[in-house]
C-alpha cells in the first residue's frame, strides 16, 4: 500500500496505508463526518482496542464495548452507535465472504466492475460509496483491474477533484472540499426550484 494522506495526519495515515480494513472502515465512516475526520478514526479504533484492527476481531468484538470505543471521547463518528453496529456487520461480511481478508474484494476481482459488485456487497456500501472506493484503489493504491476507471464513474476520472480519491494533500483537500459544497447548493437550489 502506498503513503496515503487522507486523514492529514502522519499516524493515523500510517494506519491507513498499511491496513486495508482501516482504508475500508475510513470509507465506511465518510458520510455526514468530515473526510478527514472519518479516515483518522480507525488509528483511534486500533488505539481504542488494543491493536491493528481484523475484520475477524471487530467481528467477534462485543457489540457494547465497540459501541464504547466508537463512543469516545472523542466520539469516531457523528452517530457512534449505528456506526459502530455497521462496522462490525462489515467485518462479519468480510470474515462470512471473503474469508477475513479485505483484499480479496479486489484482488480476486477480474475487472473493474467485480471490483465494484464486491464493495456493493458490503453493508454501507450504496453504489456511489462503492465508485469512491474504486476511484480511490486505482487512483492511490495501484488497484487498476481492466475497466477500473469506467466501474468508478466520473470519481475515475484524471484530475478530477470530485471525492476523498482525490485527496493527495491539503490543497487537494479543500478542493474536493468545494466541490462537495458546490454540489451541495446545486442541489438545494433544484429541489428550491422544484415545482411543489
Amino acid at each position: 500500500m502506498p503513503d496515503l494522506t487522507l486523514a492529514q495526519d502522519a499516524d493515523a495515515d500510517a494506519v491507513l496505508s498499511s491496513n486495508p480494513l482501516a482504508l475500508l472502515i475510513g470509507m465506511l465512516l465518510d458520510q455526514q463526518f468530515p473526510m478527514e475526520r472519518a479516515f483518522a478514526s480507525p488509528a483511534l479504533l486500533t488505539e481504542r482496542l488494543g491493536g491493528p484492527l481484523t475484520a475477524a476481531g471487530i467481528a467477534e468484538y462485543d457489540t457494547e464495548a465497540l459501541v464504547a470505543a466508537f463512543t469516545g471521547p472523542p466520539a469516531l463518528h457523528r452517530y457512534p452507535r449505528s456506526m459502530a453496529e455497521r462496522v462490525q456487520a462489515l467485518c462479519r461480511t468480510i470474515v462470512a465472504d471473503w474469508g477475513g481478508e479485505v483484499e480479496r474484494l479486489w484482488s480476486d476481482a477480474a475487472d473493474g466492475r467485480t471490483v465494484l459488485a464486491n464493495l456493493q456487497s458490503l453493508p454501507g456500501f450504496g453504489k456511489q460509496k462503492a465508485q469512491i472506493f474504486t476511484a480511490l484503489l486505482g487512483k492511490q493504491c495501484g488497484v487498476r483491474p481492466e475497466g477500473w476507471r469506467e466501474a468508478a464513474g466520473s470519481y475515475g476520472d484524471d484530475g478530477s477533484r470530485r471525492s476523498i480519491a482525490d485527496v493527495v494533500d491539503p490543497v487537494t483537500l479543500a478542493e474536493v472540499r468545494e466541490f462537495k459544497q458546490a454540489q451541495k447548493k446545486a442541489a438545494k437550489a433544484a429541489k428550491a426550484d422544484a415545482p411543489s
